[in-house]
This record gives C-alpha cells, structure tokens and sequence, in this order.
C-alpha cells in the first residue's frame, strides 16, 4: 500500500515546516511541502492527500494581526477545497499560527464557519515572546488523538508565540458549549497535571485551553508545538513520562487515524 500523503502548506514566514516533516515521516506518512501559490495556480490538488498541516511561524510577518493575511490568501486559493477536506472527515491540523489561520478562516470552533468569529487568538498576558517548555493535560476524548494520549495524561510540550491566548466571545456560554462538545483538548498544566495559572499557562488564555478541535473533531487547532519534541532528550524525562514523547505519541494517533478510517 501506498504511503499516506500529508500536505504542508506554507507561505512566507511560515517555520517549523522541517521539524513537521521529520514527524510524519517517522510515522510513515508521506509528506509534501505545498506553498500556498501552488494551491492558487491549482498546480496541486488537496483531493490527492489524506491530512493537511498548517505549521508554526510568523506568516506575512503577522502583519495586521497573526495569521490573518495567511487566512485570507488560503481562503481565496482553496477554501473549497478545505471544506470540502474538513466534511469528509480527514485531519486539518494547525500548530500555533496554523491555530490563529484556522481560526481566521472560521474552521475553529466552526460553529458559524466564514460568518463570524466566536474565538480570537490575543497578544499573551505578558506581553512578551514566550519560548519555552510547559505541560499540558489531556482534556477529552478526540477520534485523531486519543489512540495515544489518554485522558488525564499530562506531557511535557514546547511552547513559541506572543499572540496565544484564546478569548472566547461570551465565554460563560461559549466555553460551557466547547466543553459539552468535547472540544477542548488539552490545557496547559503544572508538572504534576494539575490546572494553574502562569507561567504553566504561557498566555493567559481562558481556563488554560491550550488546544481545541471543530465539534466533529477532525479540526485541530494548538498553540503548542509537538513537532518540536517527537524525542526526549533527557533521562529525567524518559523516567517520567515513558519511552514516547508527546510528538511521537500525537503524530502517531494521526497516522492510526488516517489508516483506519482509510482517508
């Protein structure tokens, strides 16, 4: 059987395409960089891939706001086309400023897809660029993820924005439907699992959510970075948290999924 081709889409200031690259190919997918103009000239068709990946980095400079110039030419080169991805099930993932173009482009929480927007991505509480590592715990059960990330396990996970905090709009009602959807993935936590304020929650974001999926679940959308720790490095972190690091474990349940559900 043929590898399992994953598109990577890019654009100017996109990064972390390369540390994306390695992971799918660790699990045995078959990954393709696509920028961004292929898709406008329709030199390529997302119909030929079983996932796409929006990665990390400072699209167009975050110009505006981060991430919007990135949504609006992807929305004119292949909103259609992503659609039309979303409802047949298949995984569209956005890691960090692939977070912040999903949800410009209404994917998340895509309650109201393309007609307003319940969710923004806000400049962190400390004003800064926070890089660094955190934990997050796992929130809820996710048809992509949940092969290898139980829930309540927590994992060690890099973190690298200024802009990452999620303000819900009505966040009593809002935050409340996420939750009963089984939408909120993961939350930023202490060593130990446990909820916390900063700096466990580098951003500030509302009740510590760190990840969110669209109610079908196979739109993802996290601030943290697993492609930057597919390996741990240190004994310490092998001892406590098993031979798997989180994005062996996460990029691993994407692959499981996309075999089993043949996408």
């Amino acid at each position: 059987m043929a590898a399992r081709k994953v598109a990577i889409i890019r654009m100017e200031g996109t990064n972390n395409e390369y540390e994306a690259f390695q992971s799918f190919s660790r699990v045995g997918l078959e990954p393709h960089y696509i920028h961004i103009n292929e898709l406008k000239r329709k030199s390529v068709s997302l119909e030929d891939f079983s996932a796409i990946f929006l990665p990390g980095g400072f699209s167009a400079g975050d110009y505006i706001r981060a991430g919007v110039i990135f949504a609006r030419r992807l929305e004119d080169a292949a909103l259609r086309d992503i659609s039309g991805f979303v409802d047949n099930g298949k995984p569209v993932i956005g890691i960090c400023n692939g977070f912040q173009v999903l949800t410009e482009m209404g994917f998340l929480p895509g309650w109201s897809q393309g007609q307003s927007r319940e969710i923004v991505l806000a400049p962190n509480d400390s004003n800064r660029y926070e890089c660094r590592y955190t934990y997050m715990r796992v929130e809820t059960h996710n048809p992509i993820l949940s092969s290898t990330l139980e829930i309540g396990s927590h994992h060690l996970i890099p973190v690298a924005h200024a802009e990452g905090k999620i303000r819900i709009m009505e966040p009593e009602r809002n935050l409340a439907k996420l939750e009963e959807n089984g939408q909120v993935l993961f939350r930023y936590s202490t060593a130990d699992g446990t909820i916390d304020g900063y700096p466990w929650n580098p951003n500030g974001s509302v009740s510590s959510v760190a990840a969110i999926s669209n109610s079908q679940g196979n739109v993802i959308g996290m601030m943290p970075h697993p492609e930057r720790l597919f390996y741990y490095y240190r004994k310490m972190d092998q001892e406590t948290y098993g031979n798997s690091a989180v994005g062996q474990k996460f990029f691993t349940a994407v692959r499981d999924y996309i075999m089993k559900n043949d996408c």
